[in-house]
């Protein structure tokens, strides 16, 4: 269990690339940039993610903006008392979309379909596995997603480019990277 405080919304990330919070966070981030997969998982609760998996995605908001994802492949699996297991899934994935990973796959299962589900979730989450490790081997691409990507990475650039003097240090990534 790590320990991440809430977003401030102050900015700071994206106006020097660091937080001004003091917890794990790095740490938890430093490994999701060095993967070239990514499998976020969370339980259902009322219809979305946990607090602490949705305080993680809130953290990685220059993530969004920067697009450090792309290039990297993720999936997502969830799981539900009740029911909902399948949207928390595939909210995951969106936000990893975002992010830039090329999404590979979810597995959302409800334990109020049976035991029998519980199984099936357990051997489709290994397949999902198989499947990322696969796209990561072959480096797959999906062309759906690599409009989409395009189309983010664009907005993002005008995002970036008009906050220029409010966020340096993003500009200056995008520079780097030959973006802008």
């Amino acid at each position: 269990n790590y320990e991440i405080e809430y977003c401030k919304a102050c900015d700071t990330c994206y106006k020097t690339g660091s937080c001004v919070l003091m917890d794990e966070f790095p740490d938890i981030y430093e490994v999701i940039l060095e993967s070239d997969g990514i499998i976020l998982s969370s339980p259902n609760y009322i219809n979305n993610v946990t607090a602490k998996m949705k305080t993680l995605l809130d953290r990685m908001a220059d993530t969004v903006h920067c697009q450090r994802l792309l290039g990297k492949y993720s999936a997502a699996v969830s799981t539900a008392g009740g029911s909902g297991a399948q949207e928390v899934a595939d909210y995951l994935n969106q936000s990893l979309f975002i992010m830039g990973a090329s999404v590979v796959g979810s597995v959302g299962v409800n334990l109020s379909d049976g035991e029998e589900m519980f199984q099936k979730g357990v051997d489709q989450s290994y397949q999902l596995g198989i499947q990322l490790a696969d796209a990561i081997l072959t480096k797959a691409e999906y062309p759906d997603q690599q409009q989409g990507h395009a189309a983010m990475l664009e907005r993002m650039k005008q995002l970036v480019s008009f906050r220029r003097e409010e966020w340096p240090y993003e500009y200056e990534y995008f520079t780097h990277k030959k973006w802008i």
